[in-house]
């Protein structure tokens, strides 16, 4: 593989597919290696050809990721330091202490009160009110109430942390993203569970959208510097995975356009002055014909590839803007492409509604598909056998948690 030399640097914080998909980013566009550091030495990121892996698990704690990133720029003092997180705690200290950083430190984030508020959910309900985004019918549960509450929707509900960073700060037995409960008996229990574990925050109790994964939409939006909205695409997740900790992972996602939910969510991401990726998760509810918002995610999501597969580098956006300073066109206008994190053969099986098979075996025969995570020149032994195995273990997982 060749690489070029760059006046900047991107520096990716994390260790997931997230990486390694902005990563091959701007490779893709650019030519650079990436700078990856994360906690431990694994995924997708580890052992690759386009980034420099370093792995140490102080690297998500205030002291040592503010030396650290001095200490990486002054190495590199000749250079722009991009520096972009790819998970809520990663982004949250970047932008948290982005005073503290060297003045080669490029911190392309919202500020830091204004994403710490975002990310809650109960922050972000109140904007969707606000702006007339639909979301689901929501209760918000705070320990001091005890059993003095009332759920006035039908079981089966949802039950999830308000604040996300918090709740995986404290972990316990049977630890899930998200929790169906199908009585009052098994929200208490759950409740319990989060609290014993440490949690003080709030937690949503939510109605449950019917459908399966193929009512899923994703909606990544690009604000400026200036805090305007330059490109937004809105993905069609067709599947999704269902492990205990990768439950809501996205696994297979068609890009597709909704005007009118990308021009509400833009207003609200311009009137509120947010600059940065911003992630939105969404379903699609039949009984009414709505979109119900569930949350958004102060950076790109972990399948942003879809992003880039679909004409919208997600590098690019980055680098134009905040290392050149050019201005940017707004774009929404994609390529009907296909992204999936599993083998062809476990979408088959799994995508169900016979448009959207359609749609897959399409775009499968030809030939417009990726998978992030495997890139020509990049196939190390030991890193693609590690890949392989993941991707081949998929038939179990879902064969033990889908079906």
């Amino acid at each position: 593989m060749k690489f070029e030399e760059r006046d900047f640097i991107p520096v990716i914080l994390g260790g997931d597919i997230n990486t390694y998909s902005v990563a091959r980013a701007f490779y893709d566009k650019y030519g650079v290696r990436s700078y990856v550091f994360g906690k431990f030495p694994t995924g997708p990121s580890y052992g690759s050809n386009i980034t420099v892996y370093e792995a140490d698990r102080r690297i998500d704690t205030p002291e040592y990721f503010v030396k650290r990133i001095n200490d990486f720029a002054a190495e590199h003092s000749d250079r722009r330091i991009l520096l972009i997180g790819c998970g809520d705690s990663y982004v949250a200290l970047a932008s948290e202490y982005r005073d503290r950083l060297a003045d080669n430190v490029i911190v392309p984030y919202t500020e830091f009160e204004l994403m710490d508020s975002l990310q809650h959910k109960e922050t972000f309900y109140g904007l969707c009110e606000k702006y007339g985004l639909d979301y689901p019918a929501t209760l918000i549960y705070r320990q001091e109430m005890g059993e003095d509450y009332r759920v006035d929707f039908r079981y089966p509900v949802i039950v999830k942390p308000s604040n996300s960073i918090m709740y995986w700060e404290h972990p316990f037995p049977g630890q899930e993203k998200v929790f169906r409960a199908g009585s009052e008996e098994e929200v208490r229990k759950i409740l319990h569970s989060i609290y014993d574990a440490g949690y003080d925050d709030a937690v949503i109790i939510q109605d449950m959208i019917p459908g399966n994964d193929e009512y899923m939409r994703v909606l990544t939006s690009y604000s400026d510097s200036k805090g305007k909205v330059k490109m937004m695409c809105l993905g069609h997740v067709l599947l999704e995975e269902h492990t205990p900790h990768g439950s809501g992972n996205h696994a297979v996602i068609i890009p597709e356009y909704e005007k009118e939910l990308m021009e509400k969510a833009r207003r609200m991401l311009e009137d509120v002055g947010y600059v940065g990726f911003s992630n939105f998760d969404i379903k699609y509810d039949s009984r009414d014909g709505s979109y119900r918002f569930f949350e958004i995610n102060t950076r790109q999501g972990r399948s942003n590839y879809y992003v880039t597969n679909a004409g919208f580098n997600v590098a690019e956006y980055l680098v134009e803007d905040w290392v050149y300073g050019r201005e940017l066109e707004y774009r929404d206008d994609f390529s009907e492409r296909l992204w999936l994190t599993v083998p062809a053969g476990v979408a088959r099986k799994y995508v169900k509604q016979p448009e959207n098979a359609e749609k897959l075996n399409r775009l499968l025969k030809e030939g417009k598909y990726v998978n992030p995570v495997f890139r020509k020149g990049d196939n190390g032994f030991m890193r693609w056998l590690r890949m392989v195995k993941t991707h081949l273990k998929q038939y179990s997982n879902f064969k033990k948690y889908y079906e």
